[in-house]
């Protein structure tokens, strides 16, 4: 019997062709069939860190693109439990600080193969809010950088959440931390005020629960008082730069002696008292008055401010908060650990020889 000319013949190994793929996500078991390998090495291939040979690594990752395939991040946390989920947990009164550390944090987290879920915590009763929202949504873990009580930080212990705690911690608890010292770096600058005649100094805080505002008040009284330094005024701000400037003119109605330098616990609200002093009260700074501060934030060494300020490492700070909570995320048994890192002293324009 003759072929029909018109028939295709059809191909030698059936179990080869790959049907069209309309309507619908190519799947991992669509790139091992035309790859020829198992579904497991195809999952191998996009697992960071896997045992994988080259040759089949290249054979899967050639079917992945001619599939169009990309790995379905909630089948596999489905699969193996996790979500690749972390919850960042903020303050609600952001200091410009925070958005450099979030962008770092958030980018670390990413090369990592984990996202970010971002919660905002405004006060005490927030956090109790935001722990049980994360809880829906199965974080692996939380890198917090806002207030939290000893209770709250039981309930994630309770639940087998690993917590990383951002420039703070429980004196009085175990828990780990990266947290950033700058007292040696404060030391140095206040000594160098001191060699300035600078004998009169006020304060500029921030609001009373902020643990890194406790402790950069505690610090600079402690360093003042060894170096000989008297505070002739005392206010409190909110981190923000309108309350810096308030913060200026609060100090300047309070009875007492006229101080020599302004010591702000964040950049912000020295820059707002920079502003205030030059624009509002006619004050040249530093001839007339020296303003230093904390923090470091790119604005703070803008032309028209240059301030003297203590740089915190917010690159390699979020480096480590991510790799402890990625540790403790695949190794929950790991024990606590406190991370310490030293600030910076900036030199800027911002101080000057005490006015006699």
């Amino acid at each position: 019997m003759a072929n029909n000319p018109h028939k295709k013949n059809p191909p030698e190994d059936e179990s080869k062709v790959i049907p069209l793929i309309k309507g619908r996500r190519a799947t991992s078991y669509d790139v091992a069939r035309l790859a020829g390998v198992s579904q497991s090495a195809v999952s191998r291939c996009f697992k960071p860190g896997s045992s994988i040979s080259g040759k089949m690594r290249e054979r899967v990752m050639k079917a992945a693109k001619e599939l169009e395939y990309q790995p379905n991040a909630i089948a596999r946390g489905l699969i193996t439990q996790r979500s690749n989920l972390v919850a960042v947990l903020v303050s609600g009164r952001l200091n410009l600080y925070y958005p450099e550390a979030l962008f770092k944090i958030t980018e670390e987290l990413s090369a990592a193969g984990l996202r970010a879920l971002l919660f905002t915590v405004e006060n005490e009763e927030d956090a109790e809010t935001v722990i049980e929202q994360a809880w829906q949504f199965q974080v692996d873990g939380v890198i917090s950088a806002s207030h939290m009580t000893q209770e709250q930080y039981q309930l994630l212990e309770k639940r087998k959440i690993p917590v990383v705690f951002f420039n703070r911690y429980f004196a009085d608890h175990p828990n780990t931390v990266v947290y950033c010292d700058p007292s040696e770096q404060l030391e140095s600058l206040v000594a160098q005020l001191a060699e300035l005649r600078h004998k009169k100094a006020a304060l500029i805080s921030g609001p009373v629960e902020n643990m890194v505002n406790r402790e950069r008040v505690r610090m600079t009284k402690d360093a003042l008082a060894r170096s000989g330094i008297q505070i002739t005024a005392e206010t409190q701000g909110d981190f923000s730069y309108e309350s810096g400037a308030a913060g200026l003119q609060s100090i300047k109605q309070q009875d007492g002696d006229e101080p020599t330098v302004i010591i702000c616990v964040n950049d912000m609200m020295a820059m707002g008292c920079m502003d205030e002093a030059r624009s509002v009260l006619g004050l040249k700074v530093p001839e007339d008055l020296s303003i230093i501060s904390f923090d470091g934030i790119g604005m703070s060494q803008f032309s028209s401010y240059e301030l003297t300020t203590i740089r915190q490492p917010i690159g390699r700070m979020s480096e480590a908060a991510v790799r402890m909570i990625s540790d403790r995320v695949e190794h929950p048994e790991q024990s606590h650990e406190k991370r310490v890192f030293e600030g910076a002293v900036i030199p800027g324009g911002s101080i000057a020889r005490a006015r006699t």
